[in-house]
């Protein structure tokens, strides 16, 4: 089994940056994806980065530009560093981690960003 732990989420003025970051921890797979979406109120969960445990990475087009996801593998933990945010930004972001065998999500953080 895997837990996450996530962290970084906050208030930040539009134009600003905020740094998320999900480690992971317990039973894990050497090939793994970790990641992130968020959810807005009233809106369905969007997928918007994710890295696999080769570096191989998947950035939405909402997010492309701004934000930027790395990982360290020896410490199990993916990071979201996102620059240039948007009130459009402010959502519930969720962590996951996905093996050949399980997925596990986060507990989420919010990030709100004010105009």
């Amino acid at each position: 089994q895997v837990q996450l732990v996530e962290s970084g989420g906050g208030l930040v003025q539009a134009g600003g940056s905020l740094r998320l970051s999900c480690a992971a921890s317990g039973s894990i797979s050497s090939i793994n994806t970790m990641g992130w979406s968020r959810q807005a109120p009233g809106a369905q969960r969007e997928s918007i980065a994710a890295i696999g445990s080769g570096g191989d990475r998947n950035i939405a087009d909402s997010v492309k530009g701004r934000f930027t996801i790395s990982r360290d593998n020896p410490k199990s933990t993916v990071y979201l560093q996102m620059n240039g945010l948007k009130p459009e930004d402010t959502a519930v972001y969720y962590c996951y981690y996905r093996s050949p065998w399980s997925l596990t999500w986060g507990q989420g953080t919010q990030v709100a960003v004010s105009s």
